[in-house]
Order: structure tokens, then C-alpha cells, then sequence
């Protein structure tokens, strides 16, 4: 049985909510404009019920003209009034209806399409470099990796905190929000096909566990990792790690040269 891997993520450059909220903002606004022009000129309406066309009947047949469902229990008569349905509410009508496509593909095919492009990129992900643990270490790392050229395509990151996925999504990186010393993500990151794995999970027992999960599956992937004490650095070695990098050590060491 072939388990489906967790999905990666990019940085949406706008809020569902807040793109349907607008246009239904904009839609609104549509059919207030068309109002009030079949308001104020409501004396070229006719009523074929009653023959007095109130605020209710204009607000009633600007809903029915917006959305052509037209009923013809009121209708207009004059030529002002239908050179207004021809050249104003018609125009609105198509706006209106692009606003409502619009929102559809944005809600529901743009969703599906998105998912359907992210699942190509995490099937074809070869030669990318996985930075597991996007704190202050990982996203300082990563900045300078692109800085060196790296392609933001090229780049995964791999984090159980949202507000720093969102950090990595802003950078551009693929994201996948989760333990990375879970053997799931990190084959949903492809790490067998990974060009190198940065380890800064702020913990060393956990950067350790990382380091040795990432090992069984990719045994000769170059592995990075920062490790706070001295004392487990061999221990990160014989993890797994190609090479462990402990920031006391390296800025004592700046210091001292320095």
C-alpha cells in the first residue's frame, strides 16, 4: 500500500478570505450602482401588476436584470430606460459574472491546481538542499545560501513552528511543517535525491535524531549540523553527521583569532 507524503507548501501571495471579501465588495458596489440609476429613473419601469413601480419593485428588478433571470412582470418602456439596461446594466451583469467565475476558480480550481503543481515539484525535487529546523541558525543559513546563488526552487525546509514556515515560505523555499526526524518527511523532502541536509533543530538530541533518520535513508548524503555542547559532538558524528558545527566553539574561536 502506497502511503500518500505530506504535501509541500509556497508562500500565497494573498489571503482566500480576504480575495473573496473583495470581490464581493466589488459585486456589491455593481449592483448598488445599478440601482440607483433604475432608481432614479424608475418613471420609464413598468409594472404589469399594479402599475406603480415602489423601491422594493426597482431593487427587485435590479437583482433579476443583474442575474438574467427576468420574469417580465416589470419591464422598461422608455427609451432612456432601455439605453440604460443596454449599455449600464448589461456591462454589469458581465462583471458581475467574471467576479463570480473568478472567485470559483480562485476557491476551488486554483486550490485543486495548486496541489496538483506542488505534488509535481515534490516528485521531481533532485539536488535541493534540506534545511531541517528554521530558527535563528536555519533561516541564517538559508539567507546566505541564497545569497551564494541558490535557487529558492532548490531550497526545502522542514519546521514544526507555523510562524517559521511562514519565514521560510517568504524566502520563497518549499515548506513542510512537521518532525523532521520522522522517516515520512523525509522521504515526502526526497531526501535520497537531496544535494546536502542542514541540521540547526536547536536541540542536540533532537538534531541528533534527525541526523540518524536522515542517514538510514540516504547513506551517503553530505549531513551539516549545529550542536550546542561540546560534549555531543562525537556523538552527532557517529549519527551520522559529515559535519558538526557548534556555534560556541566557532565564535570562540572567531574571537580568539580575532
Amino acid at each position: 500500500m502506497i502511503r500518500e507524503l505530506p504535501h509541500l507548501t509556497r508562500r500565497s501571495m494573498a489571503s482566500p478570505w480576504r480575495m473573496l471579501a473583495m470581490r464581493a465588495g466589488m459585486a456589491l458596489s455593481l449592483l448598488a450602482v445599478a440601482f440607483c440609476f433604475l432608481w432614479f429613473d424608475r418613471d420609464g419601469l413598468k409594472d404589469n401588476l399594479d402599475g406603480v413601480v415602489t423601491f422594493a419593485d426597482t431593487l427587485y428588478f435590479t437583482m433579476i436584470t443583474v442575474t438574467t433571470v427576468g420574469y417580465g412582470d416589470i419591464v422598461p418602456v422608455t427609451e432612456k430606460a432601455r439605453l440604460i439596461d443596454a449599455f449600464l446594466l448589461t456591462p454589469i451583469r458581465l462583471f458581475i459574472w467574471l467576479i463570480f467565475l473568478g472567485t470559483a476558480f480562485e476557491l476551488l480550481f486554483k486550490r485543486v491546481y495548486e496541489r496538483w503543481r506542488m505534488k509535481r515539484i515534490q516528485e521531481d525535487l533532485c539536488n535541493h538542499v534540506v534545511i531541517a529546523g528554521f530558527g535563528k541558525n536555519g533561516s541564517s543559513t538559508a539567507e546566505r545560501l541564497l545569497a551564494g546563488g541558490l535557487k529558492p526552487a532548490e531550497l526545502v525546509v522542514i519546521d514544526c513552528c507555523e510562524k517559521a514556515c511562514e519565514m521560510a515560505r517568504a524566502l520563497g523555499a518549499a515548506v513542510i511543517q512537521g518532525d523532521a526526524s520522522r522517516d515520512e518527511l523525509l522521504e515526502a523532502v526526497r531526501i535520497g535525491q537531496a544535494r546536502r541536509l542542514i541540521v540547526s533543530a536547536g536541540r542536540d538530541d533532537t538534531g541528533i535524531l534527525i541526523a540518524l533518520s536522515a542517514r538510514k535513508l540516504a547513506p551517503g548524503l553530505p549531513i551539516a549540523i549545529a550542536i550546542r555542547n561540546q560534549d555531543n559532538e562525537d556523538i552527532a558524528e557517529a549519527a551520522g553527521a559529515s559535519q558538526v558545527v557548534n556555534p560556541v566553539t566557532v565564535t570562540a574561536r572567531l574571537l580568539a583569532e580575532g
